[in-house]
């Protein structure tokens, strides 16, 4: 199970990585006539800005998760998988770099969680995925009066 979330946290971290890239078209599905997707429902691309609310209930989501982090005792795995499924569903929520600020909780947690049973500490890499998406969305965060904590 934990070989699987940390697999899923990698491919979390790939969106950290590409999160203000649009989503990879299709060959097929640009090639269909603009009839057949009148008026259909579409969800939001990353590159679509996201209404100020909603920004702020992410961040303010990131720093309630982030604090149940921090709070979390060193030797409680099953603590770090649930931040980590709550990052999980976080992610899915918002769009544009708020999906890396998610992916890189998610990341940091599962890895946390692998070597809660030692006492160990999460990789650098997964340390320096959270701090670089906090910077990433810091001035979009603070722009609607919330600080994003570390």
């Amino acid at each position: 199970m934990k070989r699987m979330l940390a697999a899923t946290a990698l491919v979390g971290l790939g969106a950290l990585t590409g999160c203000s890239e649009g989503p990879a078209v299709d060959d097929a599905a640009s090639a269909a006539p603009a009839e057949s997707t009148a008026g259909a429902p579409t969800s939001e691309s990353p590159s679509t800005p996201m209404a100020a609310g909603d920004v702020k209930e992410a961040c303010e989501r990131f720093n309630e998760l982030w604090a149940e982090y921090a709070a979390t005792a060193g030797n409680d795995p099953k603590a770090y998988d649930e931040i980590y499924l709550a990052s999980e569903e976080a992610k899915e929520t918002v769009s544009g770099d708020l999906r890396g600020l998610f992916a890189a909780l998610s990341l940091i947690a599962v890895d946390h969680a692998v070597v809660a049973g030692s006492g160990g500490q999460p990789e650098q890499s997964s340390k320096d995925a959270i701090r670089d998406a906090v910077f990433a969305n810091a001035g979009a965060c603070t722009a609607e009066g919330v600080t994003l904590t570390l």
